[in-house]
């Protein structure tokens, strides 16, 4: 070897060795420059992507959405318009020469067209709400797209008149209205979602829906150009047989409306193939914690053929290829999103795997593809070293990631190692999955302090996905487990309903093991623990601290404390009966209370900060409450943290989310020993 090959061997090797000393962890401000890829839409041809660009602005605090779009091959990558304003929903015309898509203005969202070959854009409307759900009719002539149309409460009194200039109080608000407000919304503005369709070159928007019924989703046209397809649910008494939904065809011309399907239970996301075949989502309502969506194929007439797909995972987002002969779809297996293809008959594919990472929070499962003529895939690509990256399956099942957003930052951030652990439950036996990140620079002879980050839902799952939350949390010298107990999501229909009246119940043991399984790897220490978790992850922590008093501090996020006062003040308060508990809370008020962590706050004795958002609908700020009330009047070390404004997704916001982590992590510091 020469002198000189050998000199530049070693500057090549210096120089690898000083970027890792140089690495730092993932920090609370890098939340701000995290960049992500949602709703990929490709193009007919299967050339191009037109997609969302998500982020995070530092100087509005908030998350934004820009379109951009990139050749498949990732070459010509530009911002698809000049506006700095919000823009989603981008939808290609049938022969590729359109986008269509809503952009932000002063008075809410507005629907836009994009010209591919001379770049520009015109705004065809003028609506008094916003757009949702564009869909292009087969000839491109016309868009159907839903939208709030504004209606008028009960109202009791006539104001009085008062007099000129002077300034009284608003008028009372009345509601007569059994879903009157949601998280993330707040009030409920009296009135009713209807479908409706524009010319695609601009003109007036024409209602086809009326009554007072809600129609949800995307519209899908049926290939003659003179039916569309929607969800609804036009029952008389749909107000209180809110699980219920059928599909229905809206006539364009005549209006009139036919029901298409006709069961209990709901029928939805409707995609209509070019031989005029429907491929929707549904199942029978058993009135269970949770049942699998299946996938179903029927014509305009004629009953529907369930497509047997021998997979045991609910079936997400249903496309037909082109030719109608085969469907593609998202489902959810042992944390990890998959995108697959089957016939009508039940044979599938599996084409993809890691989609997801648009949640930008916490580890859930999410994700958005789309399909081209040809069959290329666009689709978010994730794993726990990056959000929502842009991922093209080609032709012959290569998956290609297309770009990376984010490497102005992650490659100089030494992340968490992401790992899965499998153990075995002590209740049953049952094979129980888990996840653990571990704190960058990670040295197994060193005792770490662990954290147990408890998931949501508790009908959901945690998986192999980029997360900012545990990130930070793994930052700060914790090792993290995110286990998926009993009752999440992925693992099958009857794991997942094994909460069905029994909530928190077995889980609890399912998380504990893991605990255990962790120590007995040598990776936690019993004096060592710690627990978090949001939502139905807030329910657990608080559970396992008035089951045990293992760990040393606690952070009980947005939980719910007492199931009567939850279910009777929450946005959803009337969805709890019979599925997860049986009967009202008056019919069964020993069950609402025997699962109520509330009740076992007299056996607390770990130091805990409760967290909630000042305006969260989902699990109320009494509920919050009523866990620091308790613990203040016994005297156990506690504080009450008020995100203001925040709503049940307390970490919408990047600084809320960033506040949320730095909390917890301060909290466990105080006892971390």
């Amino acid at each position: 070897m020469n002198k000189t090959l050998l000199i530049t061997i070693i500057i090549i090797l210096l120089s690898y060795c000083l970027e890792a000393q140089e690495k730092q962890p993932f920090k609370s401000m890098d939340v701000f420059s995290l960049e992500w890829v949602d709703d990929p839409q490709i193009s007919p041809d299967g050339t191009k992507v037109v997609y969302v660009r998500r982020g995070m602005d530092i100087m509005t605090d908030k998350r934004i959405s820009r379109l951009w779009i990139v050749n498949t091959d990732g070459t010509e990558h530009y911002k698809l318009t000049n506006q700095d304003v919000n823009e989603s929903s981008p939808r290609w015309s049938p022969d590729g020469t359109r986008i269509a898509f809503t952009s932000s203005t002063d008075n809410g969202s507005e629907v836009f067209v994009y010209w591919t070959k001379t770049a520009k854009i015109a705004r065809l409307s003028s609506l008094e709400s916003s757009p949702r759900s564009i869909s292009w009719s087969p000839n491109g002539n016309k868009l159907a797209f839903t939208m709030f149309v504004a209606g008028r409460e009960m109202s009791l009194v006539t104001p009085q008149r008062k007099p000129r200039g002077a300034t009284w109080a608003a008028n009372p608000r009345v509601t007569t209205r059994l879903k009157h407000e949601a998280d993330g919304t707040g009030k409920l503005k009296p009135g009713y979602t209807h479908l409706f369709v524009m010319p695609s070159s601009g003109g007036v928007p024409r209602q086809l829906t009326d009554g007072n019924f809600n129609h949800r989703g995307t519209p899908s046209w049926h290939p003659n150009g003179q039916d569309i397809i929607i969800s609804s649910n036009r029952n008389e008494d749909w107000e209180y047989d809110f699980r219920n939904t059928e599909l229905y065809a809206v006539n364009l011309y005549s209006s009139d409306i036919r029901e298409l399907t006709d069961r209990q239970g709901p029928d939805n996301n409707g995609s209509v193939s070019k031989n005029g075949d429907i491929a929707y989502l549904g199942f029978d309502d058993k009135k269970q914690t949770y049942q699998l969506t299946n996938l179903y194929v029927k014509g305009m007439s004629g009953a529907p053929n369930k497509v047997d797909v021998k997979l045991d995972r609910s079936i997400q987002s249903p496309i037909w290829s082109q030719d109608g002969k085969s469907i593609y779809f998202m489902y959810d297996d042992k944390g990890n999103t998959k995108i697959a293809r089957t016939t009508t008959s039940g044979k599938v594919e599996k084409l993809a795997d890691n989609v997801g990472g648009t949640s930008v929070g916490r580890p859930y499962g999410d994700g958005a593809f789309s399909v081209s003529s040809d069959g290329i895939i666009a689709y978010t690509h994730t794993t726990p070293a990056y959000p929502a990256e842009l991922a093209v399956v080609d032709k012959n099942g290569n998956t290609n990631l297309v770009m990376s957003l984010n490497d102005d930052i992650l490659p100089y951030r030494e992340l968490a190692k992401v790992e899965e652990i499998w153990y075995k439950s002590s209740v049953d036996g049952r094979d129980i999955q888990g996840w653990i990140a571990y704190p960058p620079g990670y040295d197994p002879s060193k005792q770490y302090p662990m954290m147990v980050e408890n998931h949501g839902g508790p009908i959901s799952n945690y998986g192999d996905r980029f997360s900012p939350e545990i990130q930070l949390l793994a930052a700060g010298g914790y090792i993290v487990f995110y286990p998926n107990p009993r009752g999440s999501t992925s693992y099958g229909e009857e794991f997942g309903n094994l909460l069905y009246h029994n909530y928190p119940g077995d889980d609890y043991h399912d998380v504990m093991d893991g605990v255990d399984a962790l120590i007995a790897r040598g990776i936690a220490h019993e004096d060592k623990l710690y627990v978090t978790g949001g939502s139905a992850g807030g329910i657990m922590s608080a559970w396992v601290i008035g089951k045990n008093n293992r760990f040393e501090a606690a952070a009980v996020i947005k939980p719910v404390m007492n199931w009567v006062s939850k279910t009777l003040t929450a946005d959803n308060y009337f969805a709890y009966a019979n599925t997860r508990y049986p009967g009202q809370p008056w019919e069964s008020p020993d069950v609402y209370w025997k699962y109520s962590p509330i009740s076992l706050v007299g056996n607390i004795e770990t130091p805990t900060l409760v967290m909630v958002g000042g305006a969260d609908l989902r699990t109320p700020l009494s509920e919050a409450k009523q866990l620091y009330h308790a613990l203040k009047i016994r005297q156990i070390p506690t504080v009450l943290v008020e995100m203001p404004g925040a709503f049940h997704f307390i970490a919408n916001r990047p600084s809320q989310l960033i506040s949320k982590i730095e909390h917890i992590l301060a909290w466990f510091e105080l006892y971390n020993n």
